[in-house]
């Protein structure tokens, strides 16, 4: 995956043209509505003139018939209008939301730089919502300016000052709209980043409440987000401050505009050149352009507010990745033989290491950062500064990332469960669902629950406990069956007992197939085959964890 050069104005053009169909069809009916709406002052001045002027009560029910007809064509196309302009803004909202989740999952990784994830959260509702709304106010557009020319046209028909006075008048006043709405689109811009960042902030507490509350760190939690959320609103207020200057201001403007063309219009009344019919309906379009000229209004803040959430969209869709693809290529069969030569990452300084076809390993880190270098090398979500990562001798550097997952699961420590049931949960891994619940003690969780595996797990496994969430996750990592598969602590809130049966269950099931285990559990390194001890960024030690409970760097890590 490369990183393309995505614009906002590109994520406009996308949604847009992503629904032209419903778009337009919302426009020809909008532009009904519009011009059945300037319609109904002419009809009336018509009426005035021809029916009541002239006494003939079949002549008035006629042309009443026609007002009739008018409000019939203009409400039914206002109706089916309005329902494709929304359509066609939800499903463009959710087809962004569609890009942007395939990009933030996507393996290459690189959308999360930057962003945390509350307010990535945010950009995949609220700005995505906004730059639909922008395929539902273009038909709308579309009518008002249809509309103004309809009025143009008939106030021609009746005079050329008036017509001109409309035709002429319109083009520099949407300029203005245009500037004027530059403010609003900035102060949105900036109101969108510090509301998703609150989001983030909002987030991230709720998810480490516990750990809050453990090392009593409330009350610096409370201020910070009290610091966000002030920032937030003060970014709000001042883009709701810009939006209320930019429709007052367009309402002035319009307003201006309005009693120029009604005062024109009863000045070449008083001067005979306009019927009192033609004065009626020269009137009331004037009252008219009220609505074209608000549509306008609207239609000017809502490209502004979408032309900022468009720009906030395109930087996570053009996003670099973090890793890319190459022409690399792992076995149909993967044996599963892991070795990194050399190598540099994090705080790993030139770490060698081999986990050979079939072993369970065990990796005893004395600083949690090795560990997360490691991790992160074996997972290919980052490439090492130096060196090579190698999986039966071809070097994951070369190899799309998802292509790599295929062979290699990172299963990491604070890996999340989903909604749904127990079972979908482990089923979510692979088909060995009944072995893996089994070594992963997941099936003592299940007998335990008031519907056994079918039991409803709340989001993120929350209604599970911290032990049993452990279990159902590490069950579904065996149940994917990899040729290579790396657990992180993966029993740290597992009791003793279950901790042995649960190492015993691993050992069986991985038999013939790879394990690294990167722990400092007695229980899952007695386990092993081989340890290995990560002190300083290097490899210091390697053998059985009988054999390694002699040092004292190793007792310290693991024993203490």
């Amino acid at each position: 995956m490369t990183a393309a050069v995505i614009t906002g104005r590109t994520v406009l053009r996308r949604a847009i043209a992503g629904q032209r169909r419903p778009v337009a069809f919302a426009s020809v009916l909008a532009a009904g509505h519009q011009a059945g709406e300037a319609l109904v002052p002419v009809v009336i001045g018509v009426v005035i003139d021809r029916a009541v002027a002239g006494g003939s009560a079949w002549v008035l029910l006629g042309w009443l018939v026609v007002l009739g007809a008018v409000f019939a064509v203009l409400s039914t196309c206002y109706r089916f209008g309005a329902r494709a302009a929304e359509q066609a803004a939800e499903r463009s909202a959710h087809e962004l939301r569609l890009d942007l989740g395939r990009r933030v999952l996507h393996p290459g990784g690189g959308a999360e730089t930057g962003n945390l994830a509350g307010e990535l959260v945010s950009i995949g509702t609220a700005d995505a919502r906004r730059v639909g709304v922008v395929d539902a106010i273009i038909p709308f557009g579309v009518a008002a300016f249809s509309g103004l020319l309809v009025s143009a046209v008939l106030l021609l028909r009746m005079s050329v000052p008036l017509g001109l006075l409309v035709l002429l008048g319109t083009p520099p006043i949407l300029v203005l709209a245009h500037l004027i709405g530059k403010p609003l689109e900035r102060r949105s811009e900036a109101e969108q980043a510090r509301s998703a960042h609150a989001s983030g902030v909002a987030t991230d507490l709720v998810t480490g409440l516990r750990v809050l509350k453990g090392i009593g760190a409330e009350t610096a939690a409370v201020e910070r987000y009290r610091r966000t959320s002030r920032s937030s609103l003060l970014a709000t207020l001042r883009a709701a401050r810009a939006q209320s200057w930019h429709h007052g201001a367009l309402l002035a403007l319009t307003g201006i505009f309005i009693a120029v063309v009604a005062l024109v219009g009863g000045n070449l009344a008083l001067d005979g050149h306009l019927s009192v019919g033609d004065l009626v309906a020269a009137v009331g379009l004037a009252q008219y352009l009220i609505t074209p000229f608000s549509v306008f209004a609207q239609v000017n803040s809502d490209l502004a507010q979408g032309r900022a959430s468009a720009g906030r969209i395109a930087a996570v869709l053009s996003a670099p990745p973090a890793v890319t693809g190459g022409p690399g290529t792992l076995p149909t069969t993967a044996a599963g033989h892991v070795r990194l030569a050399a190598v540099t990452h994090g705080t790993l300084r030139e770490v060698d290491l081999e986990a050979r076809p079939g072993e369970l390993l065990g990796v005893v880190a004395t600083d949690p950062a090795d560990a997360t270098a490691l991790l992160d090398c074996l997972g290919r979500t980052a490439d090492p500064l130096s060196g090579t990562v190698l999986v039966d001798a071809v070097s994951l550097s070369t190899v799309d990332p998802e292509r790599i997952r295929e062979a290699v699961l990172v299963a990491a420590h604070d890996a999340d469960l989903f909604a749904g049931t127990l079972a979908e949960n482990v089923r979510a891994g692979g088909p060995r669902t009944a072995e893996a619940m089994t070594a992963a003690a997941a099936d003592e969780v299940a007998a335990a629950l008031p519907a056994g595996a079918a039991t409803a797990v709340s989001e993120r496994g929350r209604s599970l406990s911290g032990g049993q969430r452990q279990r159902v996750a590490l069950a579904r990592a065996l149940a994917a069956d990899a040729p290579v598969l790396v657990l992180h602590d993966p029993t740290t809130a597992v009791d003793t007992v279950t901790e042995a049966r649960i190492a015993e269950g691993l050992a069986r099931m991985r038999r013939d197939r790879t394990t690294i285990l990167v722990t400092t559990s007695p229980a899952l390194l007695a386990a092993a085959d081989r340890v290995l001890l990560l002190d300083g960024g290097r490899v210091t030690g390697e053998g059985t964890h009988a054999a390694l409970a002699g040092r004292a760097d190793y007792r310290a890590a693991v024993l203490s």
